[in-house]
Formats: structure tokens, C-alpha cells, sequence
């Protein structure tokens, strides 16, 4: 009887389960071993796919880098010589398509309510003639030596101050090659003077094939022919306070012949002409539209190749209770390992190239927001490239198992 009575107590006792121990190490779930182990199973098939990822990220992240860089160079005159307000010739396309003003502009811009001051900048086209013999032409650029944004900025031998003696340049060291000079003190020709070079700079580049040459305001206008008070653009700066739409039109009903346009609008300006207008940025962006496609045509066919391999595999898997979801999973892991192996390694041959280049006339640019927006990419891309092999598992019949 007393027997009876324990029994159900005895097999409550050994139903109860008692708590595991915790090794504290956490488990990597099967979902993400099984997508690892059959990546790197054919290993063959997972080098291509990577050197596909990464070849892929490389042409994407250069060619994007020339997009910024080429949209830097267009404007870094523009950059490094801010104003609040430009007063520039009538259906000026850019900042190196230049013409003269009248000459009154600078006078009449003071004159308007709300402008603190008014620079004279010259941009002219001219010829170089080499020491050694042979012409090219060169985009001259003027200031005035006395205003805090006098160009040329990035003086690495010589000085600003020694453009403000006569017959005097200063050029970038990358364009020592093309115009036929080797350092400094070296003389050639310009418009048919002889120039001293007296500074050099380090990469200020055009983005055009035409070399910058930079010397003082009045030096500018006697090489370029334009009276002294002539200019091609107007810098112009507002007084504290002053609305900047107010002033721009203001001077522009003073001056129906120019066109008054602010720091954003002049920049953008230039941009436009050259990347849209012209077709260059149309070819970098086919540069990178085939960039992607190389990539998701490397990985679709990989994945769809490794899933056909393993399809006796993932039927079984089905046959064994295994959603079609999460074979799905399985594959999309693989996807995503491929694109975080094939980034890393990509972005990296991309950052050597784009060091390599920082001293030549190519200008290849990278920042943050663009490092993130590729990674974005190249993991959507890899996902999209799974599209093939998700329909091939998703049509699996588990039948198959038991038909071999």
C-alpha cells in the first residue's frame, strides 16, 4: 500500500529534468554552419565567386571615386576661392569656359546695399611654350595678391608672395611633363613672354587636359591682352546680416549682361556641364552599372551551380522536415559570406589603387558614406545574384530522396 502511494511521487521524481550546465560559449546555430561548410565545400567555385565580388567592388568603388573626384576638380577653384556671389559673363557654362566682363562690374557690385567687397579674378586660355620647343595650351588664372583668398593654395617650393613680381608662374609639379619644366627658377614662354617659375604646387588639378597656371591679377591681364580693369568673374562678399537673394538681385538688375549666381549655384554649374552635359559622367557610370553586372553574373552562377550540386542534399533536408525557408536561409548565408569576403578584399585593392593615384593626374576619391553605400551594394547584390539558386530549392520535390 505504502508503495502504491510513492509510485507516482518515484515517477514525478524521475520525470523532472535537472538544469544543464552552462559552458557559457554560445552556439553557432546549424543554419549558419550548414551555409558555411557548403561554401567553402567546392572551394574551387567559392574562389571564383570571391575573385568575381572582388574585381566587381574594385571597378564600382574606382569608378565612383573618379565620379567625386572628377566632380572635385571641376569645382576646386570654385572651392578654393569661396565668395558669397559670383557676377559672371552672360552663358558662362563652367569656371574654365571664360570671357571678359566689361570692366564696370566691380563697381557697380560695391555699389549695391549689402556687399562688403568685390575681387577681380581673371581665367583666360593662353599658350605654353616648352623651354626645349613644342606649344600646349594652359588655363591662366589671376588674383589679386593682397586678398585672403589669393591663389594658388598648396605651395610646396616657392611662395605666393614671389607671383606678385613680374613675368612670374606657379604651375602643380604633376604638370612638370607636360609643359616642359623640371624645378624651380626654370623660364618658358607664355603668350610670347618669357615666365619664371617661382612656385609649385601640389595636386591642384583641372579636370580638362588643360594645366593650371596661376600668377598675379595684373600679370594675368597684360599675358591675356585685357585691359586693367577687366576680369572674367566677380568675388563677391555680403556684410554681416545681409540677405544673399536680396543682393544677387539687386546686382543683377544692375547688371543686365552678367550673370549673378551664388557659391552652390556656380559649382553645381560647372558640374552639370562636364558630368551630364558633356557624357563623362555618363561614362563612368556605365563604367560602374558594369561593375555590378560582372559581380551578380559571377554569383548567381556560382550559387545556382553549388545548389544544383547539393540538390539531393536539400532534399533530403526536406524530406526530413525542413522548410523551404530555411533552406532559403542557408543559401541567402552564403550570399552574405561571399559578399562580406569578396568587400573585404575588394575595398582593399580599391584603397592601394586609390593611394597610388593620389600624386598623378587621376583623382580618385573615397569617404565614408560612399565605403557604406558600396558595402550596401555588394551585399544587395549578392542576395539579388541568389535569386537563381532560392527558385531551384524552392521547386525541390522531397520525393526525389527516395528515388535514388
Amino acid at each position: 500500500m505504502e508503495l502504491a502511494a510513492s509510485a507516482p511521487a518515484l515517477a514525478k521524481a524521475r520525470t523532472a529534468k535537472s538544469p544543464r550546465p552552462r559552458s557559457g560559449k554560445r552556439t553557432v546555430p546549424m543554419v549558419v554552419k550548414l551555409a558555411y561548410r557548403n561554401l567553402f565545400h567546392d572551394r574551387l567555385s567559392f574562389f571564383v565567386t570571391v575573385v568575381g565580388i572582388m574585381f566587381s567592388v574594385v571597378l564600382v568603388a574606382v569608378q565612383s571615386g573618379i565620379y567625386l573626384g572628377s566632380a572635385n576638380k571641376i569645382a576646386a577653384i570654385i572651392d578654393a576661392a569661396p565668395a558669397d556671389l559670383w557676377v559672371v559673363p552672360l552663358g558662362t557654362k563652367s569656371y574654365d569656359d571664360p570671357s571678359f566682363l566689361s570692366g564696370r562690374e566691380r563697381y557697380m557690385a560695391l555699389s549695391a546695399p549689402g556687399v562688403a567687397d568685390s575681387e577681380d579674378m581673371l581665367v583666360s586660355f593662353a599658350r605654353w611654350r616648352k623651354p626645349l620647343g613644342g606649344e600646349t595650351t594652359v588655363l591662366l588664372i589671376g588674383t589679386a595678391g593682397e586678398s585672403p583668398k589669393a591663389l594658388p593654395l598648396n605651395i610646396t617650393d616657392g611662395s605666393r608672395a614671389a607671383l606678385e613680381a613680374p613675368n612670374t608662374v606657379a604651375i602643380d609639379r604633376s604638370y612638370f611633363n607636360d609643359l616642359g619644366v623640371n624645378e624651380l627658377n626654370d623660364v618658358a614662354e607664355l603668350n610670347g613672354t618669357t615666365v619664371k617659375l617661382v612656385a609649385i604646387t601640389k595636386r591642384v588639378r583641372s579636370f580638362t587636359t588643360l594645366p593650371f597656371v596661376f600668377t598675379s591679377l595684373e600679370e594675368s591681364r597684360r599675358l591675356a591682352g585685357a585691359n586693367q580693369d577687366q576680369a572674367s568673374y566677380q568675388r563677391v562678399t555680403l556684410l554681416p546680416g545681409a540677405n544673399i537673394e536680396t543682393v544677387r538681385k539687386e546686382i543683377e538688375a544692375r547688371l543686365p549682361d552678367t550673370e549673378v549666381l551664388t557659391q552652390a549655384q556656380f559649382r553645381t554649374r560647372s558640374q552639370d556641364y562636364w558630368l551630364k552635359q558633356t557624357g563623362a559622367g555618363a561614362a563612368l557610370d556605365a563604367g560602374k552599372l558594369l561593375g555590378l553586372i560582372v559581380g551578380i553574373v559571377i554569383v548567381a552562377q556560382t550559387l545556382y551551380s553549388s545548389t544544383k550540386d547539393h540538390i539531393n542534399e536539400f532534399a533530403t533536408l526536406r524530406a526530413l522536415g525542413a522548410g523551404a525557408g530555411y533552406i532559403v536561409k542557408v543559401i541567402l548565408i552564403q550570399a552574405i559570406l561571399s559578399g562580406l569576403i569578396g568587400y573585404t578584399l575588394g575595398m582593399s585593392l580599391a584603397l592601394i589603387a586609390i593611394q597610388a593615384a593620389q600624386d598623378t593626374k587621376l583623382t580618385i576619391i573615397m569617404t565614408t558614406p560612399l565605403a557604406v553605400q558600396l558595402f550596401a551594394i555588394t551585399i544587395g547584390m549578392c542576395i539579388f545574384a541568389a535569386t537563381s539558386a532560392i527558385i531551384k530549392v524552392v521547386r525541390i520535390d522531397p520525393a526525389v530522396v527516395f528515388s535514388r
